[in-house]
């Protein structure tokens, strides 16, 4: 009885497992695993691959919550990540500084790269060629037989024949087994570098008017060769440490209103905060353009606001204090100011909504490739969301259409791909920072260019409105308003759960508040 009691049991509760499994087992069937893991550089990419991908991709944005896209250095858990991704998503190196230097270290072979900017035309506009395109040559001159490191480095790329093309590039590499990198800041025939410590090849490239090459040099060797008997490493001690001890307290000097990058011929604009009340106002800023260089004392910049007009190199900046007796009270940190012109491409491509969407076809493109099974899927999260660009862009169209003053003020050069595409004029106040208050004559400046311009609206990034802005209101008879770059996913979208398309319609909006 007892044996039959047991058996009895047992075969119920051998139901029950496989009835419960069979459950497990089918739930599991109907929940969908992503098919591709995807890394989107920073927030218009994201958005614009969560739109194509849907759920069939798991999509991890960058370049996070603050944290601006272009002097965003990648972690290494962030080159981890795109290690294990199928696609990364990226829009060029204009916007993206640091692309290039997070592909040399990746060892992930299979990774499918859709750089979004080739969607302006079929070709990629930075990609290396083996041949150029016509049978032009270009010459390298001024190569010495070695240098030292720190030597002075200067180049001329001579072409063969005639033409009126004068968009040139660099390239560098460590040596024929490396990639070819572009050398930012070399946009013209002629190349100067400081050298390095190693030994590198250098190569010139000219490019058409669609940017397409031209023709390009071979390579050369620059060899570095120290003798091994010359210190090239020591450097000039600085200037406060030539003539003065800084003292030990924790005494700190804060630089602020340092924007991310500035352009040539913007005012840089910034303000030495003591974290401490002190009755010493004697100020004075250094400023150096390369490492080794002895700091230079800046003139006219005797206290602690700095406002200087940038000429098209880069710096660092620092603050110094002194006491009554010309010893170096506290001094700053260093800070880098960085100027990038962004070889004349203006990489905010994703604010205008046509070319928009040829990100979204590039983007669309690569998911594909990836996922060749998903391709439905793809083409018709694409399809849907050109479309409301294409609604988007009508918005636009209709409401620019009749306005009288075209012309509209901004903080930042951001704004020339959307200005050109609606017959608008983009005129930058460059350097105006929200966080220090202009000198009176920077506002007088400010205050002529209202005047000349009838400009009823100064326009600030990301919701940058501050007490600053106010200021600059009220001195010059003007408003502040909001254009979103979405360079920078800010805390104010998040707020207002503002994507692509309603940050856009926002900025619509803001402008016809100057324009009409």
């Amino acid at each position: 009885m007892k044996q039959t009691t047991f058996y009895r049991l047992s075969i119920y509760f051998f139901a029950i497992a496989c009835l419960f499994g069979c459950q497990s087992q089918n739930e599991g069937e109907d929940q969908t695993q992503p098919e591709l893991n995807v890394v989107a550089s920073f927030l218009p990419m994201y958005e614009f691959t969560k739109q194509v991908a849907g759920d069939r991709a798991d999509v991890q944005l960058m370049v996070s919550q603050g944290q601006d896209a272009h002097s965003y250095e990648p972690s290494a858990q962030d080159v981890a990540t795109v290690n294990q991704a199928d696609v990364f998503v990226y829009s060029s190196e204009e916007m993206e500084f640091w692309v290039n230097s997070l592909f040399n270290t990746l060892e992930n072979d299979k990774l499918i790269v859709a750089r979004a900017a080739d969607g302006l035309n079929n070709t990629t506009q930075h990609d290396r060629t083996d041949e150029a395109s016509t049978q032009e040559v270009i010459s390298i001159s001024g190569v010495a037989h070695h240098y030292h490191t720190e030597d002075e480095i200067v180049l001329t790329a001579e072409l063969s024949g005639n033409t009126n093309f004068d968009h040139w590039h660099w390239y560098q590499r460590d040596d024929a087994s490396q990639e070819w990198q572009a050398v930012s800041g070399q946009s013209t025939e002629t190349f100067s570098i400081t050298a390095p410590e190693e030994s590198f090849e250098i190569q010139a490239v000219l490019y058409d008017n669609e940017h397409t090459i031209y023709a390009e040099s071979d390579p050369v060797t620059i060899t570095i060769d120290n003798h091994d008997d010359h210190n090239h490493e020591e450097k000039d001690q600085e200037h406060s440490e030539d003539n003065h001890d800084t003292n030990s307290t924790e005494t700190q000097i804060d630089i602020k209103g340092v924007a991310d990058h500035y352009h040539t011929g913007d005012v840089v604009t910034l303000a030495a905060e003591l974290n401490e009340e002190t009755s010493y106002d004697h100020w004075h800023w250094f400023m150096k353009e390369e490492s080794h260089d002895e700091w230079q004392a800046v003139s006219d910049q005797v206290t602690n606001y700095f406002e200087y007009t940038t000429t098209g190199t880069s710096f660092d900046v620092k603050a110094v204090l002194y006491d009554d007796n010309h010893n170096v009270y506290i001094e700053s940190e260093p800070v880098s100011v960085l100027i990038d012109d962004h070889d004349d491409q203006d990489p905010h491509i994703w604010l205008d909504p046509v070319l928009a969407q040829d990100q979204v076809a590039v983007i669309r493109d690569a998911l594909i490739e990836a996922d060749p099974e998903g391709k439905d899927i793809y083409e018709e999260n694409a399809k849907t969301f050109i479309e409301e660009l294409q609604s988007l862009n009508q918005e636009y169209e209709t409401a620019l259409k009749d306005a009288e003053n075209r012309a509209f003020v901004v903080q930042h050069q951001a704004f020339g791909y959307l200005a050109d595409r609606y017959n608008l004029e983009q005129i930058a106040i460059g350097g105006l920072s929200t966080e220090v208050e202009p000198s009176p004559s920077r506002m007088a400046e400010i205050g002529n260019l209202v005047k000349e311009n009838n400009v009823p609206v100064i326009y600030y990034q990301q919701g940058a409105s501050s007490s600053i802005a106010q200021t600059v209101a009220t001195e010059t008879g003007t408003d502040t308003a909001v254009l979103y770059d979405l360079e920078v996913l800010s805390e104010e979208l998040l707020e207002n759960e503002l994507g692509y398309l309603e940050a856009m319609r926002h900025n619509l909006e803001s402008l016809l508040v100057s324009i009409n």
